[in-house]
């Protein structure tokens, strides 16, 4: 897929990685998107990316809310092919903390945002997608969704965190079998740690800590960087199914 023909429905659009990609696919010729719960950076983001973006304020986990926005979004760009999943949520907290066994509310929003959420703009994404014309190898659709390293080495105090993302790595090959059919491919990016809004609030001496445990290069992951990522995905028709970790050799270590 050319990113110039490119017309993306980005979640988490205004701010960090989503943002990152929303900039990158604009300043190559697409369309985009912003779908975020923020209503003031939405469409501060959008202004600033200029007529090429426009903001939908999205709850992912609302079905009839982001069905809604899609169709509209696909109206507006005069098309819908990609689906970029970059919204999601921390959720930190133990299972056994100070205060008491983590509430199950905690976990259940973790994972209504970071995975629920997900599945939810993919399928709606998709339902869309499936009756676009076929480009070359009959290509209709690209969904990219975002996972972490925590899927698979998630830290004390992430085990609501650790679970939605696992989820989201679990559903990603399931899905591109499914959608195979109808020239949609899904794939998946699993970042390290990487210069967001949430590091940019943590002490000098914690960000530099961060930078330290990561083998090469020994920083933490710049927005520009997943966006490239992402770019390669939509440019490369065979990565499909696939999960890629983008984290500089960073195993997390359990705290």
């Amino acid at each position: 897929m050319q990113l110039d023909q490119v017309k993306a429905v980005i979640t988490g659009g205004a701010s960090g990685l989503g943002h990152a990609v929303a900039q990158h696919l604009v300043a190559q010729g697409a369309k985009v998107a912003l779908f975020d719960v923020n209503e003031e950076k939405g469409q501060q983001a959008a202004q600033a990316l200029g007529n090429a973006a426009r903001f939908y304020r999205t709850d992912v986990t609302s079905e009839e809310g982001v069905t809604a926005n899609v169709a509209a979004a696909r109206e507006a760009m005069g098309g819908l092919n990609v689906v970029m999943n970059c919204a999601g949520i921390l959720g930190a907290g133990r299972v056994l903390g100070k205060e008491g066994p983590m509430a199950l509310s905690q976990f259940q929003a973790t994972v209504m945002v970071n995975l629920v959420g997900s599945f939810n703009v993919a399928k709606a994404g998709a339902a869309l997608m499936q009756s676009n014309e076929a480009g070359e190898d009959g290509e209709r659709g690209v969904i990219i969704n975002t996972a972490s390293v925590a899927a698979y080495e998630g830290q004390i105090g992430q085990a609501a965190y650790s679970a939605s993302k696992g989820g989201v790595v679990g559903m990603t090959l399931p899905m591109a079998r499914e959608l195979a059919r109808f020239g949609i491919r899904v794939a998946t990016i699993a970042p390290g740690i990487f210069w967001t809004p949430m590091v940019d609030g943590m002490p000098p001496q914690v960000q530099e800590s961060l930078g330290a445990s990561i083998p090469f290069p020994s920083r933490l992951g710049k927005p520009e960087e997943f966006a490239q990522t992402v770019a390669f995905i939509l440019g490369n028709r065979y990565i499909n199914g696939e999960t890629i970790r983008l984290d500089g050799a960073v195993r997390l270590q359990p705290k």
